[in-house]
């Protein structure tokens, strides 16, 4: 199971070249608008620390990090959820995402078509923000009336939290800002509205200008420096003395996306690190791993990846008494190292 992150943005402001760097897959970049059509998709390693140290004490035969799938969606335009430009496309390819990359442009380059006409990132950010605020209101109409001819007692308490939604919405509120009770965001789960979906922002820089976005949690990068570094080797980067930014990045999306690491070292044969939402218990993290994990959970023995090094292996972790026996309640913490009993 991944979790996947749309890169989304104004034409041209450096969406692919991202896209790139961080997949090292080759995409077509050009300087005018819409180069890319349908999206493109990459899964990427996050990188891990724990992961290695993990490996070096158990030795396995194979290492497997957990990874995070990007989408590199067209460019969005003013007016995208009337159609204009690739819209109507663009905001579809978001709601199969479960989070939001938005890529500003902080760069000046008269080789670079700026739909904009102007280096203006809170504008940018606005832009997009008000088509995500009027697709998801679109939604919300169409979707009220049809449901209102249902008339049953489950589709009336969910037409009275969509009625509350669409207020709220009307009046330039994204999603995320509704305070909306557990309850009410698990009934309107399937619409998998856009403005309820965690956004995170990158300032493509040239690294020669300074920009700040207030009241929004941004990273300030130069995708094009980016782009070079990920085509060298571990080799050349270490001699040039260069550093890539994109392990932030990747952390940053995790985060925002409320995600949170475990281990398993598979009886010495291969370390590997998965991804599972914070506050899941260990049956349902173990259907992570595998469906049967969570069908035919007994118990789990769990230890932190620390306490494990420290031992040295799990066997002397299990004879120090360090390994926790833990059932069905128990509620995974990153870094977790976990053997599920079936």
């Amino acid at each position: 199971m991944s979790f996947s992150v749309g890169i989304v943005g104004l034409p041209n402001v450096g969406k692919s070249t991202l896209f790139k760097a961080l997949t090292k897959k080759p995409v077509e970049i050009a300087p005018y608008p819409f180069t890319t059509i349908q999206p493109n998709f990459g899964l990427v390693f996050v990188p891990d620390e724990r992961l290695e140290k993990i490996a070096k004490i158990i030795k396995p035969e194979k290492v497997t990090p957990t990874i995070i799938e990007f989408v590199d969606i067209a460019g969005l335009v003013k007016g995208a959820h009337k159609g204009e430009g690739l819209g109507n496309q663009f905001l579809a390819h978001i709601r199969n995402c479960d989070a939001i990359l938005e890529v500003a442009r902080c760069f000046a380059d008269p080789n670079v078509e700026n739909v904009l006409g102007e280096i203006n990132p809170k504008k940018e950010i606005e832009i997009v923000q008000v088509e995500l605020l009027m697709k998801d209101l679109e939604t919300l109409e169409n979707l009220i009336p049809k449901l209102e001819k249902q008339e049953d007692k489950k589709t009336s308490k969910k037409i009275g939290i969509l009625k509350k939604i669409k207020e709220e919405v009307s009046k330039g509120k994204s999603m995320s800002e509704i305070n909306l009770t557990g309850e009410e965001k698990l009934e309107i789960k399937e619409y998998q509205f856009l403005t309820q979906k965690p956004i995170f922002y990158i300032l493509n820089t040239n690294g020669k200008s300074k920009y700040s976005t207030s009241g929004v949690d941004y990273l300030e990068l130069n995708l094009k420096e980016e782009e070079e570094i990920s085509e060298l080797s571990e080799g050349e980067i270490k001699e040039l003395g260069l550093k890539s930014q994109l392990d932030l990045l990747i952390k940053a999306c995790y985060d925002i996306l409320d995600l949170i690491t475990f281990f398993t070292v598979t009886g010495g044969k291969e370390t590997r690190a998965w991804t599972v939402k914070r506050g899941k218990r260990a049956p349902q993290a173990g259907g992570v791993v595998h469906s049967d994990f969570e069908k035919k959970f007994i118990r789990a023995e769990v230890i932190f990846w620390q306490k494990l090094v420290e031992a040295g292996s799990w066997k002397c972790a299990r004879e120090k008494g360090w390994l926790q026996i833990v059932g069905k309640d128990y509620i995974v913490q990153d870094g977790n190292v976990i053997e599920f009993k079936i």
